[in-house]
């Protein structure tokens, strides 16, 4: 390591004790993480797709390990071991993240975050997180970003369709192209492909199969097929729904102003009227906070392609007009406690910002 790089890194080290600090100031109990995490619980909660972001590595006493590829995934673990109950937690540390189409993007770097575990007020307790960052960042002139998940979450469980469709679409909510290419396949506005006709249309599909191969038996494989045909039986997604999702998907504006078109949206889709009173209720004990609310972003569709785990209130930091990534990120993650707490949930939010950012933005934070 050049001395210059052990300078910056020293920096970076130093930046983050002051973010950690100004955390345990807010009334965070500093914790740490193992590097090495089980693959399986990420595995789990993300399927195979993790494997393109994170490194991975063998142990033969413990099985398939990966490089944290962020905090809060062991945060929430070690807090629902502990029962769960009300807590803030604040951290520092590296993380690690593959790079495969941009050498230029680090793929090891420090994050400093800040989580709270409270169901008390989630209003106040978004807010919380969301204003001490901006307090923390201000002197940087970032612009923020904000959405919810739980808006789009809550007009596909709204749907008049099928629970089968409305799974697949919750599962690729995060995948905005595939999303699209699903809602226009069960609005019927694209052609099944032909393969795939051929094989509805197939009174034994096994008969001309031909050899087996892979993992699956006959039966998974004949249940697939029913599955599909299910599908195809199904009535259409009707265009008004359609037209409902591309409304909402298409809101962004100052938060206010963006508060008013959901609403409207919900008269025509009333199954988000509770996603937009929660964001109302948001707004306000924003405003409580001090932020200024009347200038604060909001895209209903903002962090559809952030981490998984994400369920509701999300946010960002950037520096304009430069070509960096989030100085700053987080969100709330309810379903995640629920996932890890052997059947204990808690609702929960927090953040990360990386202080490497930070400081060569203009210094200490």
């Amino acid at each position: 390591m050049t001395p210059a790089r052990a300078d910056t890194r020293a920096a970076t080290r130093a930046e983050a004790a002051r973010l950690v600090a100004r955390f345990e100031a807010a009334g965070a109990r500093a914790v740490d993480c193992a590097i090495l995490q089980p693959a399986d619980t990420l595995l789990d909660l993300y399927g195979e797709d993790i494997r393109a972001r994170a490194y991975t590595t063998q142990d033969p006493l413990r099985g398939e390990r990966m490089l944290r590829p962020d905090f809060t995934v062991p945060v929430v673990e070690m807090h629902m071991a502990e029962g769960a109950e009300p807590a803030r937690y604040t951290y520092a540390g590296e993380v690690f993240r593959r790079q495969e189409d941009d050498p230029d993007r680090a793929s090891e770097y420090i994050q400093a975050g800040y989580e709270v575990f409270d169901g008390a007020d989630p209003a106040a307790a978004e807010a919380e997180v969301f204003a001490l960052f901006a307090e923390a960042l201000a002197p940087l002139g970032l612009r923020a970003a904000t959405g919810d998940i739980g808006l789009l979450t809550a007009a596909v469980q709204g749907l008049r369709t099928t629970e089968r469709r409305k799974a697949a679409l919750l599962r690729h909510i995060w995948r905005p192209r595939r999303f699209r290419e699903l809602v226009d396949r069960f609005a019927g506005r694209r052609p099944v492909p032909a393969a795939r006709l051929a094989l509805l249309n197939d009174p034994d599909p096994m008969a001309h199969a031909g050899p087996r191969l892979g993992l699956r038996s006959e039966a998974e494989i004949m249940g697939r097929v029913a599955a599909l045909r299910e599908d195809a039986a199904a009535p259409p997604i009707a265009a008004e729904e359609v037209a409902g999702l591309d409304a909402l998907l298409g809101v962004r504006d100052a938060a206010p102003r963006a508060l008013d078109r959901l609403r409207g949206i919900a008269g025509e889709m009333p199954a988000i009227a509770p996603a937009v009173d929660r964001l109302a209720a948001r707004l306000e004990a924003l405003a409580a906070r001090g932020v200024e609310v009347d200038r604060l972003d909001f895209e209903a569709s903002y962090g559809r392609t952030s981490m998984e785990y994400y369920d509701g209130f999300v946010f960002g930091f950037y520096a304009e007009g430069r070509d960096l990534p989030p100085v700053a990120s987080g969100g709330r993650y309810d379903a995640l406690t629920r996932q890890l707490g052997r059947g204990a949930a808690i609702p929960a939010v927090g953040g990360v910002i990386r202080p490497g950012l930070t400081l060569a933005l203009g210094g200490a934070a």
